[in-house]
């Protein structure tokens, strides 16, 4: 009878997994790895300022695994960028899915040399290119590429995404019958209460308050009774953990009852690029950039447009009023099926508060939904309409030679602009200054800076202190894998060291023996790569020049010689 009723309870967690599962082809694509599937990334994780799109398999800490075509289709992408996915290759397949291999090491043999013709067409390391669908053929289980780290990835691994060839939306790749070992329940770290309305309270406190809670017998939690009144909204940092990984990854679904009522239900089965900047409204942010943790909001936030919503009443809040129970249940659910489920017991009583309401008024107010623009003496500030997710105080300071704008506790969805007055600098000073954004310790992080008569302007999305900042050192360059005229017979590449001290690294280019080469940048290792076998060398004395310039225009020429036959 006891099973009878688990199953019962956990059916509608099963049948929505099967459900999205039967909407999607099973048997028609392949692994892209001939290894077990080991995640250190799950789709729909939280990241900075957006969703993760895919899964990041992990490649046994190796670069260099062969990487398959999941099924025949056509190439109609391939990019090359120092940052984001690095090497990423797209893959259009017959059936309307895309799937997308990114932070490659290469391509195949047949397309790394497709992508090189372009690169040195264009005498550009970073490119992009949208094949004819057709021209470029791949085969179900043929070798597209090799596993790889580059771009925005912090270690090797395969980043793999399915998407809706028409829509672009990507959709959970598990989804489509790959396997991963999972029989470990979601983790509950914490758990977060938050008065929502004027004159709510939870725990005599006016501001948010942590939960604690207690393991049951049945692997379930049980949360310490909350007193409350007025509106309020609960909160939980958690993940989820795989069979055969250590990763905190990101959960799947979650589910919040109020006495037996379905309040909120949101999963991460798919969801659009176009609004994953809007996870800065599913999470409490201002709590993130104190203490850089993630608190997932069972409630709906102003500005939140989240597709991923398949219950929502009352915006998941919950009216709480005097003298009445209720009993809330928070169920956080993997994709196969495993529950980590607590209980919160919330009574309806008011008291004596122990704290105030936080209060951060300022002679500012910001209307979100208005353009706003604002002079502080040697620097204006622009905010277009809807820069904002709400209407909020903020918080304008005019240093002597910064300005500041708020802090980093407000996301800001749209750019906006500073523009910086410097007519009063020299033309010869102009060259070498930039905004730049300073960070806890002051030290200056460079912008964009467009640069027009007498100002300077940059566009962010970033709140926090600006200034104008001067970089007069240019960027250094040595020899990493050679020295000068030695003999590289036997070598397959030659390697070079670059870095910048400021304003970082805007440009490179390398000849050889006069001519153009194509150098691999990785930003990570400040490392320049060159594969000889791009070119047959027609001297036993060859030389290699690289001019490295950096944001400003700083440039140094780095000239060497080496032997080779």
């Amino acid at each position: 009878m006891v099973r009878a009723i688990i199953f019962l309870l956990l059916a509608p967690f099963f049948s929505s997994t099967v459900f999205a599962q039967e909407k999607y082809p099973q048997d028609t694509f392949r692994s892209p790895l001939d290894i077990p599937l080991v995640l250190a990334g799950t789709f729909g994780e939280l990241r900075s300022n957006h969703f993760h799109g895919g899964i990041d398999i992990k490649t046994q800490q190796r670069q260099g695994l062969p990487v398959y075509a999941i099924g025949d289709g056509s190439v109609t992408r391939i990019k090359v960028s120092l940052w984001g996915y690095g090497k990423v290759l797209y893959v259009a397949h017959p059936n309307g899915y895309t799937s997308v291999y990114a932070h490659l090491q290469k391509f195949s043999p047949e397309i790394e040399e497709y992508i090189k013709k372009v690169q040195y067409q264009k005498r550009s390391y970073e490119v992009e290119v949208f094949p004819d669908y057709g021209e470029v053929k791949v085969e179900k289980g043929k070798v597209i590429a090799y596993s790889g780290n580059t771009g925005g990835s912090s270690g090797p691994h395969l980043h793999f995404e399915i998407r809706n060839s028409i829509s672009e939306k990507p959709t959970n790749p598990l989804l489509y019958g790959l396997e991963v070992r999972d029989a470990t329940n979601p983790i509950l770290n914490r758990l977060y209460a938050y008065p929502l309305s004027e004159d709510a309270q939870v725990n005599q406190n006016a501001n948010k308050v942590e939960v604690n809670f207690t393991k049951q017998k049945d692997g379930s939690f049980l949360a310490d009774k909350v007193t409350a009144i007025g509106t309020i909204g609960f909160g939980f940092v958690g993940y989820d953990r795989q069979d055969l990984a250590a990763n905190k990854n990101g959960v799947y679904s979650v589910r919040q009852l109020v006495n037996g009522k379905e309040y909120t239900n949101y999963d991460f089965e798919s969801f659009s690029y176009s609004e994953t900047r809007y996870i800065n409204t599913l999470i409490d942010f201002d709590h993130y950039a104190k203490y850089r943790s993630k608190i997932q909001k069972l409630f709906k936030s102003p500005g939140n447009r989240l597709s991923i919503y398949n219950t929502l009443e009352n915006d998941g809040k919950i009216n709480i009023k005097e003298g009445l129970s209720y009993n809330v249940e928070v169920l956080i659910q993997d994709l196969a099926g495993n529950t980590t489920k607590v209980v919160i017991p919330v009574e309806g009583r008011q008291a004596q508060l122990k704290s105030e309401r936080a209060s951060e008024k300022t002679d500012t107010y910001v209307i979100a939904k208005k353009p706003n623009n604002y002079d502080l003496g040697g620097a204006k500030v622009y905010f277009p309409a809807n820069t904002f997710y709400d209407d909020f105080y903020i918080d304008l300071k005019k240093g002597k030679d910064t300005v500041t704008i708020h802090h980093n506790g407000v996301p800001a969805h749209r750019n906006f602009t500073i523009t910086f007055d410097v007519s009063k600098y020299s033309e010869e000073d102009l060259k070498q200054l930039f905004i730049a954004r300073l960070d806890d310790k002051l030290r200056p992080e460079f912008a964009s800076t467009f640069k027009r008569g007498s100002t300077f302007t940059t566009r962010t999305r970033n709140l926090g202190t600006y200034a104008l900042a001067k970089d007069t050192v240019a960027p250094k360059v040595s020899t990493k894998n050679f020295k000068e005229k030695q003999w590289l017979n036997n070598y397959k590449y030659l390697s070079l060291r670059i870095s910048d001290d400021l304003s970082g690294i805007d440009t490179y280019s390398a000849t050889l023996n006069g001519e153009w080469i194509l150098m691999e940048y990785e930003p990570k290792t400040k490392t320049l790569t060159y594969n000889f076998d791009d070119k047959i060398l027609d001297k036993k004395q060859c030389e290699l020049k690289v001019v490295v310039t950096d944001n400003v225009g700083n440039t140094t020429t780095h000239i060497t010689s080496f032997y080779r036959k």
